[in-house]
C-alpha cells in the first residue's frame, strides 16, 4: 500500500496511524494532514505507523472523517439506493455509513418519499463543499463516445425504466437504452449486464441491444434452445408455430429468433420438429 499524498474526499485513502486519543485513532497523510478515525471503528490490529485503508467523508458537522466502513458508491461512483428520511430541504438515503448521503431538491427529478428505491450518482457539491446525491445523471454522461462500433460488447449497468425502454450506464460513462420490444428476458433496475451496441446516435446516447448480432446470436439462440431441451428430457411443446410471447417467457427469445434456431438446429441434424413439439436427435 502507498500512502496518500493529501486528504481525499469520497474515496479510499491509505493513511499513516499517527497518535491515539479517547476518541479514536489520528490518520494522517504525506502532506501531515490528519483526520480522526472514531474509536468505534479503531481494532486491536491498528498500531502507530501502521498504513491502513479508509474511506473519507463529512460528519453532521461538515468537518472530515474516516470510517473503516465502505459506501454503496464513491465519489463520482452510481447505486441504487433507499430513502430513509425526508426533509424540507431534501431527502436522505442509506449509503451503508453512519452518516445518510443528502439528495438536495435541486438535484431530484421528482420528491423522494421515504421507501423510495432511487438510482443515485455521489457527486461534490461545490456551494457546500459535501459529497451529496443526484438523481440528475444526464450531466455526468461523456456524449462523444468513442470506439463503440456496431455489435461491441460492452458492460452496463440498468438504471431505470423509461415509456421507451431501459435507460443504461455503457462503460461506466456513456448513456444508453435498450428498447422495450428488443427485450425478451427479465431486466432488474441495478444489475449489470452485458449488452452490444446497435448505433449511436448523434446526441451520443447508445442504442443498446442485449443480444448479439449477426451470426453470433445465432448460435447463442441455438445453444439457448438445445440446453433447454436437454433439461427437459429431450422435447419441448413448442414448434414454428408456437405463440411469439410463450416463446418469450420460456426461451427468452423473438419469435424471429426462435425460428431461425430451429432451422439451424435441424440443418445440423440436432433436433426433429413436429407437430407435438421438438425433439433432440440421437
Amino acid at each position: 500500500m502507498k500512502q496518500n499524498e493529501h486528504l481525499e474526499l469520497g474515496v479510499i485513502n491509505c493513511l499513516r496511524i499517527d497518535r491515539h486519543t479517547p476518541h479514536g485513532i489520528f490518520l494522517e497523510s504525506l502532506d501531515e494532514k490528519d483526520v480522526l478515525l472514531p474509536q468505534a471503528y479503531v481494532t486491536d490490529e491498528m498500531h502507530d505507523d501502521k498504513l491502513i485503508e479508509v474511506f473519507l467523508y463529512t460528519d453532521s458537522e461538515d468537518r472530515l472523517i474516516a470510517t473503516t466502513l465502505k459506501p454503496k458508491a464513491m465519489l463520482d461512483g452510481f447505486a441504487l439506493f433507499e430513502v430513509v428520511d425526508v426533509a424540507p430541504f431534501g431527502a436522505f438515503v442509506n449509503w451503508g455509513l453512519a452518516k445518510d448521503l443528502l439528495v438536495p431538491n435541486m438535484f431530484q427529478k421528482t420528491p423522494f418519499k421515504v421507501g423510495d428505491k432511487r438510482f443515485l450518482r455521489v457527486v461534490y457539491d461545490e456551494r457546500t463543499h459535501r459529497l451529496v446525491g443526484s438523481e440528475k445523471l444526464g450531466d455526468f454522461f461523456d456524449k462523444r463516445p468513442k470506439g463503440l462500433a456496431s455489435h461491441k460488447e460492452v458492460e452496463i449497468l440498468i438504471i431505470a425504466k423509461t415509456p421507451l425502454g431501459f435507460k443504461c450506464i455503457v462503460e461506466e460513462k456513456y448513456e444508453g437504452l435498450i428498447y422495450h420490444n428488443e427485450i425478451f428476458e427479465k431486466v432488474d433496475i441495478g444489475s449489470k449486464r452485458v449488452a452490444f451496441v446497435k448505433t449511436v446516435r448523434k446526441d451520443g446516447c447508445i442504442d443498446l441491444s442485449l443480444q448479439a448480432g449477426g451470426s453470433k446470436q445465432k448460435d447463442l439462440s441455438s445453444e439457448r434452445v438445445l440446453s433447454l431441451l436437454k433439461k427437459s428430457n429431450g422435447s419441448m411443446p413448442y414448434n414454428y408455430k408456437s405463440d411469439a410471447q410463450l416463446i418469450k417467457d420460456v426461451f427468452g427469445l423473438s419469435k424471429k429468433e426462435f425460428k431461425r434456431s430451429l432451422t439451424a438446429l435441424l440443418e445440423s441434424g440436432a433436433i426433429e420438429v413436429k407437430d407435438s413439439g421438438i425433439y433432440l436427435k440421437g
